[in-house]
C-alpha cells in the first residue's frame, strides 16, 4: 500500500475555518501528473498542491499547483499555505528569515515573518477589456473606470466597484462568467471595492467557474491582480503603502490578506493554520 503525508492547512487565517483551504501533499515524489489531477479532483479544494524536491540549487523545495481540472503555474494562497507546511513538516527551514519555492512561475521568495509569511509576487502583465456592458450584464452591476487582464502566472480579468456592499451583494451569472473566462483563457473575474467596515480598506471576491470554483474563498493572486490593478492605474498609493484586504464573508469565511508595495514589489502577506493531518492512502 502506498501512501503518502498530508495536511490541510487554511491560509489568510489565524483562526480555523475562517480562511482558505489548502491541501498540501507533502511526499509529491513518484506521483505522476495524472495521479496529482485524481487527488486535486478528490480533495475538491479550490488548490491542492505536492511538495517535490527542488530542480535548481537556489530553491529550498519544488511545488506542483492543482485547481480540481488543471494545473497552475503559480498561486497565492496554495503558496502561502505550502510554505506554512513544508515549514511545520521540517522540510525546510528559513535561511535568513527566508524561503526559496520552486514552481512553474519560476523561483519566488518568501520571508518569514513571526507568524506572518510574506510573498514576493511575479512581475504582472496587463491586456485592455472593452467588453464593459457584457461584464456589467454578467454581475448585474455597474463597473467604475476601465477593468484589465492582469496576468500574474493565473490571468484575472481585475474590475473595481462602487464600494464594499455592492461587491458582497454580487449574485453573477456563473455560466456566463464560465464562457467568458475559456474564450479570453483566463482563470475568472476579480472585483473589488473600497470598505468602510474600520477593519480593512477593500473587500475582494474572485469567481473562477470555469475551473469548477464557482467562488473562491480567499484567493492571493486575485488579490495580487487587484494590487497590480491600482498600481497600472497610478493608484498605487491609494490605500497606502500597506493595506489589508478581507474577502470570503460571503461564503462565511474571513480572509484577511495583507499587500504591501515595496518599491517595485508587490508583496502578499497572510498567515495560515493547520486543520487536519495524516497520511492519503494512494492504492
Amino acid at each position: 500500500m502506498r501512501s503518502v503525508k498530508f495536511k490541510q492547512v487554511d491560509v489568510f487565517t489565524r483562526v480555523p475555518f475562517r480562511g482558505n483551504p489548502v491541501a498540501v501533499v507533502l511526499e509529491g515524489k513518484g506521483l505522476s501528473t495524472e495521479e496529482m489531477q485524481r487527488l486535486a479532483a478528490w480533495t475538491n479544494l479550490s488548490e491542492t498542491t505536492f511538495v517535490l524536491p527542488p530542480t535548481s540549487p537556489a530553491a529550498d523545495y519544488k511545488l506542483r499547483i492543482f485547481t480540481p481540472r488543471a494545473e497552475l503555474p503559480f498561486a497565492g494562497h496554495p503558496t502561502i499555505g505550502s510554505a506554512h507546511a513544508v515549514l511545520e513538516a521540517g522540510i525546510a527551514k528559513p535561511n535568513n528569515g527566508r524561503l526559496k519555492q520552486e514552481c512553474a512561475a519560476g523561483i519566488l521568495e518568501l520571508q518569514v515573518d513571526g507568524e506572518t509569511l510574506w510573498l514576493d509576487s511575479p512581475n504582472a502583465t496587463e491586456t485592455a477589456f472593452s467588453e464593459i456592458a457584457l461584464l456589467e450584464k454578467m454581475l448585474g452591476a455597474k463597473v467604475k473606470d476601465s477593468p484589465l487582464i492582469i496576468n500574474v502566472g493565473p490571468r484575472w480579468l481585475v474590475a473595481e466597484l462602487a464600494d464594499a456592499e455592492t461587491v458582497g451583494g454580487l449574485k453573477p451569472d456563473m455560466q456566463a462568467l464560465t464562457d467568458l473566462s475559456n474564450r479570453l483563457s483566463i482563470g475568472g473575474v476579480t472585483i473589488y471595492g473600497a470598505s468602510a467596515d474600520g477593519q480593512s480598506a477593500i473587500h475582494v471576491r474572485s469567481f473562477a467557474p470555469a475551473h469548477g470554483i464557482p467562488e473562491d474563498p480567499v484567493c492571493g493572486s486575485g488579490n495580487i491582480s487587484v494590487a497590480a490593478y491600482l498600481k497600472k492605474a497610478g493608484q498605487a498609493d491609494r490605500f497606502g503603502a500597506r493595506y489589508l484586504a478581507r474577502q470570503g464573508m460571503q461564503l462565511g469565511r474571513d480572509g484577511q490578506v495583507s499587500i504591501r508595495f515595496d518599491g517595485g514589489k508587490i508583496l502578499l502577506g497572510g498567515s495560515a493554520v493547520t486543520c487536519v493531518e495524516g497520511t492519503l492512502r494512494l492504492d
